[in-house]
């Protein structure tokens, strides 16, 4: 049995459960649970701590995990852990910041001390770099160590910026790491299950990202239809009664939609219909 550590709270906790449960799995119905087996899909899922999730599967302990990419190369496990699937969900940015014109480039860190919150991160992005800083490691609020005096700057996870303005600071420096939800596993294994794990994760990545669109078009103008929607592979072509006219569908990316309807219209098809995508397996 697959055995799957999962976020236990917070908004990645929620969208990796959502995913899971489109991917036809089984998820707790209460937060207090730790522990879910589904034996229909022969898979069992720990519910964790999101930051403790890479260690339990460097370890060895369980098989995958879904937690932050930044979490997971903050726990220092690279060696023994590596991501199979990024999921698209949890988006985020960790960037050095400092004072409004105290810095210009991650050089000038050398001999300063950062506050941050993912202490493993920091040290492996400044020593493959050659920077020689002091880390200090805070467990939040990291914005506040410099005016307290603990730190000359910070490396955090940056959303909108406008926290590190409030604290009077600036961003600079090129991002350390872009993370998302990431799907892990033992380096080099690949245990029962895990295939069927990662195939319906990206049928339901595949399946948000899609839209299916159906629509009639004259014959004679099949080959400059398809070409605005060519689909992952090929468009399906079908006659109908009307010898002059044929039917065609095609997966369309959902955020061209309408742009993809308005094209078919003006070109001379009719009947254009879209339709949400549940699964799909790609």
């Amino acid at each position: 049995m697959l055995r799957v550590a999962v976020p236990n709270k917070g908004s990645l906790s929620e969208a990796a459960s959502a995913m899971l449960t489109e991917a036809g799995y089984r998820q707790r119905r209460d937060n207090r649970e730790l522990v879910l087996v589904d034996p229909d899909n022969e898979i069992e899922f720990f519910y964790l701590r999101p930051r403790d999730i890479a260690v339990y599967v460097g370890r060895g302990i369980l098989d995958v995990g879904i937690t932050g990419r930044d979490l997971y190369m903050d726990a220092e496990v690279n060696g023994d852990v590596e991501e199979r699937l990024p999921l698209g969900i949890g988006a985020s940015t960790f960037r050095f910041a400092g004072p409004v014109g105290d810095f210009s480039s991650v050089a000038e860190l050398a001999g300063r001390r950062i506050a941050t919150s993912y202490d493993g991160l920091l040290r492996g992005y400044l020593a493959e770099r050659g920077i020689d800083a002091k880390v200090v490691r805070l467990d939040g609020a990291v914005e506040s160590s410099v005016r307290l005096g603990v730190a000359d700057a910070i490396a955090d996870v940056v959303e909108t910026g406008n926290t590190l303005k409030a604290a009077g600071m600036e961003i600079f420096g090129e991002p350390i790491l872009r993370s998302e939800a990431v799907v892990i596993g033992r380096a080099g294994q690949a245990p029962a299950g895990l295939d069927v794990l990662l195939r319906r994760l990206q049928g339901v990545l595949v399946a948000r990202q899609y839209v299916m669109v159906d629509y009639d078009v004259p014959r004679e103008l099949v080959e400059a239809a398809c070409a605005i929607t060519p689909g992952l592979e090929s468009p399906t072509v079908s006659p109908l009664k009307d010898s002059d006219w044929v039917a065609v569908r095609s997966m369309v990316r959902k955020s061209t939609t309408n742009r993809v309807m308005d094209d078919l219209y003006d070109l001379g098809a009719r009947a254009i219909l879209v339709s949400t995508i549940h699964a799909c397996r790609i």
